[in-house]
């Protein structure tokens, strides 16, 4: 005999399951997510990750609390999938030591320093665009809504983690970001508290708090040095191996 005929309850509730369908209350879903290594930050990230193919702004009460420590997880497994790590015009030296401690492959590590902001944001979009680009970390000031949707949509379009760090004092506000994050140190804790300020879905009236190790940072400001030098601390010798295209954004930031 026929089934019988589903309520409207019923039909209702199975539209609503239907993958491209998001309601506001819950997180959007994010196919391309890149999970962080924290499972307290993941159940809270649309995707259960940081997003693969798109923009996170994060914004810092401090430096050096373990904000870099909190990327690396996610990092070496981009590297583990043959994608390469590019830095723009970050304010300070990367340890190179603890990096390769954590995994990271110093041959696939790129640093671009930029001369003017311009060069910074071209390079930016270019590494965001790149396919051998697994993960792109910029140190913008910039707050024109015009260009950073122009870096939303590289990051889509190449599928690629795009990080806009705003330094200690800049509130940032990109529109474009779909993923906003503050973060400090938990007082007394040693551990990182880190606040959704923006995602795709509710929001959350309390920080996730996240256990690191935080000797993995950017701890030695970068000595100002001639116009195209790559400065590195290890690192610099390493770009030898650097795809070609990688190479050449970095060669023309300069």
């Amino acid at each position: 005999m026929p089934a019988a005929p589903l309520s409207p309850a019923a039909r209702l509730a199975a539209r609503l399951a239907h993958p491209a369908i998001w309601r506001g209350g819950d997180c959007a879903p994010e196919p391309a997510s890149v999970p962080t290594g924290h499972a307290a930050l993941d159940a809270v990230l649309p995707g259960g990750g940081w997003p693969g193919a798109g923009l996170t702004e994060v914004l810092l009460a401090r430096e050096g609390i373990g904000e870099i420590a909190l990327m690396l997880p996610a990092l070496a497994a981009l590297q583990r999938a043959r994608r390469d790590i590019v830095w723009i015009a970050p304010p300070h030296r990367p340890y190179a030591p603890a990096l390769a401690a954590a995994g990271i492959d110093l041959a696939r590590f790129h640093v671009v320093e930029c001369a003017r902001p311009d060069d910074a944001l071209w390079a930016c979009e270019q590494a965001l665009r790149a396919p051998e680009c697994g993960a792109a970390f910029a140190w913008l000031a910039t707050r024109d809504e015009r260009r950073l949707r122009r870096l939303q949509v590289a990051a889509r379009e190449g599928r690629t983690f795009g990080v806009l760090w705003r330094r200690p004092g800049d509130r940032g506000g990109a529109v474009a970001a779909p993923l906003r994050l503050g973060l400090a140190s938990q007082a007394g804790t040693g551990r990182l508290a880190v606040h959704v300020l923006k995602r795709r879905g509710g929001t959350l009236a309390q920080p996730v708090l996240v256990d690191l190790d935080t000797r993995c940072f950017i701890a030695v400001p970068l000595a100002p040095g001639p116009r195209g030098r790559h400065q590195g601390s290890g690192i610099r010798d390493q770009r030898v191996a650097a795809p070609e295209r990688l190479r050449s954004i970095a060669q023309a930031a300069r």
